[in-house]
């Protein structure tokens, strides 16, 4: 036989088949009645100022389920709302989220003076705005309302500041602001999301920003935090949020470089059989998980280059980084994301010049000179597609790789006198233009000087002003080259002061990045500067 069915009077005096109720217990469990009708579990941001004061909410929900035991109700508690709650563990009821079981669900029966409540009255016993209904159809639970418009605004806020640069700081603009910062709209998003899908793209889309910012362990916590999200099979979305959580994990191992660790997360998402199907149809995911593979594939050929036995290996990882380019360019362009595209072209250049370095001629590359004319190139166009697309919140790292690029044909040694190095004969901006042929609109003169000491130079000014924010590794990278390039035309007080600027960059840095600057502070610089400013200690770790 199946259990009865459960009275429950909303009139005061409230009762539970005729039993009086204390009312918060009976909010409580209307409002769990409600998010299953709504296919959403009850979270306690739904709870905080409803059921009861912020200090009270624990008591106040360790009550509902002793009444709910009483009147003979099973809730279920925990992300997963497959569980049976007869074998939850207690110890993290208080925690949220909240549900219940769908047959307990069937069995309760609010009333009002003894005849079914309308969906306006539990509306109306919830304090919840009630959601207007045609008589002809029941629209599904996930249908979008008018009331989620102030959440899309704010969201579709978040993602333009993304472009426009203003991550967590607005950048100014002649003593202005430039609106809110993506951080700040997001925030607003979550405090108006309305179901669990909306809360878990705000939880993504956090995740996403603290990884643009540099920020790995905030990522991973916003990841830590959607991975209970998702556990709720209430969730909408759950295919997309999986696979693109998992690509941002995958970035904080590449981040940290850990390679093996990135391409197994992006080696799951493949395999998945729910995530596969993303990977072939999605163009955001497609991006970005062919973006991603194709840089580890990178770093792998130049790591095995060195290696007479692994050359071939070298190779074949340096040709498929170029294949897996070229998709994550098609996906962008397939779903008009010019921004994404820009980072890619710049990423597709700069791999060529590094496997020409290594001796990985690749993708036609083989006639002399022929690398670095198409990797700046590349850059060229990325430069380009800023400037059509309007992209706004342009990164610093095209600057950075034709700064690297123009000193790149300069064979130094340790050390090397400043007269010595100063008659070096680094690639000129005008000779980077030329390179560039037809794709050399790209360098605008308000972008790229003549000098290469100025274009290192402009971009540090625009982050120390506030126009635009170049997240850590960025703005290191700048400084040396201003470095680099300043020792060169003979200003070695510039030189030293940019050194001293990365000595203050580099303990916020990962490990790998330190690594990479302590090398070539000693390798590359004129030994006239390196005794004004000193390299940086390995004890500084």
């Amino acid at each position: 036989m199946p259990p009865p069915a459960i009275t429950l009077e909303l009139r005061s005096p409230q009762t539970v088949d005729g039993r009086r109720a204390p009312y918060q217990s009976l909010w409580l469990l209307l409002r769990l009645l409600h998010g299953h009708a709504q296919g959403e579990a009850v979270r306690l941001d739904d709870l905080r100022g409803r059921l009861c004061e912020p200090g009270a909410l624990r008591m106040a929900i360790s009550r509902a389920f002793r009444d709910f035991q009483r009147w003979g109700i099973v809730a279920g508690w925990g992300e997963d709302g497959t569980r049976d709650p007869r074998f939850l563990n207690a110890a993290g009821r208080s925690q949220g989220p909240f549900w219940l079981p769908a047959a307990q669900a069937r069995r309760l029966k609010p009333v009002v003076d003894g005849r079914r409540a309308t969906r306006a009255e539990v509306a109306a016993f919830l304090g919840l705005k009630p959601q207007r209904t045609r008589a002809t159809a029941q629209p599904p639970a996930d249908a979008v309302h008018l009331q989620d418009a102030h959440f899309w605004q704010q969201l579709v806020t978040a993602h333009q500041a993304m472009q426009q640069g203003r991550l967590a700081v607005s950048p100014t603009a002649g003593g202005e602001a430039g609106g809110p910062s993506a951080l700040e709209a997001m925030r607003r998003a979550g405090r108006l999301a309305g179901s669990g899908f909306q809360r878990a793209l705000v939880t993504l889309n956090e995740a996403l920003l603290w990884r643009r910012l540099g920020d790995d362990a905030e990522a991973r916590k916003r990841l830590k935090s959607l991975q209970r999200q998702r556990l709720a099979v209430q969730v909408a979305g759950h295919e997309y949020l999986g696979a693109m959580a998992a690509i941002v994990a995958a970035w904080c191992d590449y981040a940290a470089r850990d390679l093996a660790g990135a391409q197994a997360q992006l080696r799951a998402v493949a395999e998945d059989p729910a995530h596969g199907p993303l990977l072939r149809h999605h163009p955001q995911v497609r991006f970005e998980w062919h973006n991603l593979w194709a840089l580890a594939c990178r770093s792998q050929a130049l790591a095995m280059a060195a290696d007479t036995a692994r050359r071939e290996a070298a190779a074949a990882q340096a040709e498929e980084a170029l294949r897996h380019f070229d998709r994550a360019l098609a996906a962008a362009f397939e779903s008009h994301a010019f921004d994404a595209a820009q980072h890619v072209a710049a990423n597709m250049g700069m791999a060529l010049w590094l496997f020409d370095r290594v001796g990985l001629a690749v993708d036609g590359t083989r006639r002399e000179g022929e690398a670095l004319r198409r990797a700046v190139q590349w850059i060229a166009f990325s430069e380009w597609l800023c400037r059509q697309a309007e992209v706004q919140g342009r990164s610093a790292w095209n600057a950075i790789y034709l700064l690297r690029i123009a000193r790149g044909g300069c064979a130094t040694v340790p050390h090397l006198p400043l007269a010595d190095f100063r008659a070096l004969r680094p690639l000129r901006m005008a000779q980077a233009a030329a390179l560039a042929g037809p794709l050399a609109d790209g360098f605008t003169p308000a972008q790229w000087p003549a000098d290469w000491v100025a274009v290192a130079r402009q971009r540090l000014e625009e982050h120390a002003s506030g126009r635009r924010r170049y997240p850590g590794l960025q703005r290191a990278s700048l400084l040396f080259e201003l470095a680099w390039h300043a020792a060169h035309g003979g200003d070695l007080r510039e030189a030293a002061a940019a050194l001293a600027a990365l000595r203050g960059e580099l303990p916020a840095l990962p490990a790998a990045d330190r690594a990479y600057f302590r090398e070539v502070w000693n390798d590359a610089l004129p030994a006239e500067l390196l005794a004004l400013e000193a390299p940086p200690r390995r004890a500084g770790r």
